[in-house]
């Protein structure tokens, strides 16, 4: 079978391998467009289809196994199934899926997001990451009396309206088509890092708010960037959506040591299932508060419904997950595994004599390879080569858990190896070159 398999392209033994997910695939496309639920699942020639996962890995419709990284976008920290947060949610549920009316769970959530995250002094929860930026946008624009936000080019803060400004180059022109030009004006995107284009625009007097994700910034960065903004009475939003709980338990904030005004939050805060939230400062948070007070309740309020916000079931994976995530240890183990596998990707370049580099933060792991490919062509290829060395990356990255062990990594290694090596026999990689 080795040989051959050895004597298939990429794509002919993705096909004959993966059969089951191909005629689900084609099943697909005519109900859902382009066959997925979430852009980041379109895969080439098709995507896998998951029947079950436990821990590290995960089972497709073929019985293929998996180390998976592309670890439920980032949420599963704790890996699958989790005992505990499973546990946790499966006796939620046997209790009732949504009261309609309060429940103990989301106040004791709400306690261990302002014990945990340093900005946290109130919480408001929402359905995703999406809806917690969007929250946090109006509640900046509501609270100084500004309409504009700054945003740093190709920062992703969700799929709303504001934040398909600036997500992609040309950074005038918004990600996706039916935004109205009278939304794309009151957002700007800027060059990250770039502390005098932030100063020019603050200087203008009518920015609401800077929003940002902080993986790969500095301390120094980040303190010039709220000091600069609180000068001219702007708040700053750290959108740790993706960081959260994954730098460290208080997240980048805590690991850099810099507080913002508001913080926006998802996937490990709801231990794998639906939830996001709106965090900060209480005064900021009030506005969302119901008064005695007509003029309040129709002209100084920022409303907010919402049929699934802190929903029991998610309450309850939330609650279980960061009982375990508060423990700093969790994101050393996981952070540990990812320098073993940089460091392992790394000596598999050198030994090829293929440029290109492996860095990322934190439990993340970036992968850059030196192709003639467009990129997301490139990406689809290495995702699939490395699925048939029995691991599933997230495009050209790796999320990795606090449960990958030592096997895991191994592994995952000896595909890359393989799969380096099949690019360059299929004539995908650029020869020579050295890694930045």
């Amino acid at each position: 079978m080795a040989t051959e398999s050895s004597r298939m392209t990429i794509e002919e033994e993705v096909r004959e391998r993966m059969a089951s997910s191909a005629a689900l695939h084609e099943r697909a496309v005519p109900v859902l467009p382009s066959g997925v639920t979430h852009d980041s699942r379109y895969a080439e020639p098709f995507p896998i289809y998951v029947t079950r996962a436990a821990g590290s890995r995960k089972w497709d419709v073929d019985g293929n196994e998996y180390v998976d990284y592309f670890g439920g976008h980032g949420a599963l920290l704790l890996g699958h199934c989790h005992p505990t947060v499973t546990e946790a949610v499966v006796e939620q549920a046997r209790r009732g899926s949504h009261y309609g009316a309060g429940h103990e769970q989301e106040i004791r959530w709400a306690e261990l997001v302002t014990e945990i995250v340093p900005s946290a002094q109130r919480v408001k929860f929402t359905s995703s990451g999406t809806e917690a930026t969007l929250m946090a946008l109006r509640l900046a624009r509501a609270f100084t009396g500004r309409d504009r936000i700054v945003k740093m080019q190709g920062h992703f803060h969700g799929w709303h309206d504001y934040a398909t400004i600036a997500m992609q180059p040309p950074w005038d022109e918004p990600a996706s088509r039916g935004i109205p030009r009278a939304v794309q004006s009151t957002v700007t995107g800027i060059p990250a890092d770039d502390i005098e284009r932030l100063r020019h625009e603050l200087e203008q007097g009518d920015v609401a708010g800077v929003i940002l994700v902080c993986n790969g910034s500095t301390r120094e960065y980040l303190q010039a960037l709220v000091d600069l903004a609180h000068a001219h009475e702007t708040l700053v939003i750290f959108d740790e959506v993706v960081t959260g709980f994954r730098y460290a338990p208080g997240g980048a904030q805590e690991h850099f040591g810099v507080i913002p005004d508001l913080t926006t939050l998802a996937k490990i805060l709801a231990g794998g299932y639906p939830g996001g939230a709106v965090a900060g400062r209480s005064d900021v948070l009030a506005l969302l508060e119901l008064r005695d007070d007509r003029q309040w309740m129709r002209f100084g309020r920022v409303q907010h419904p919402g049929t699934y916000n802190a929903n029991p079931v998610s309450a309850a994976a939330g609650v279980a997950c960061l009982e375990i995530v508060r423990n700093p240890a969790v994101q050393r183990t996981a952070a540990d595994a990812a320098d073993r596998i940089r460091a392992g990707f790394r000596d598999v370049l050198d030994r090829r004599g293929v440029g290109g580099a492996v860095e990322g933060w934190a439990s993340m792991v970036a992968v850059q390879l030196p192709s003639d490919l467009p990129q997301r062509n490139l990406a689809a290829r290495f995702r699939a080569v490395m699925q048939l060395g029995g691991v599933d990356p997230s495009g050209m990255n790796l999320i990795v858990s606090a449960v990958h062990d030592d096997d895991d990594l191994a592994q995952t290694v000896a595909a890359f190896d393989a799969a380096v090596s099949r690019l360059q026999d299929e004539s995908m990689l650029k020869a020579g070159g050295c890694r930045d």
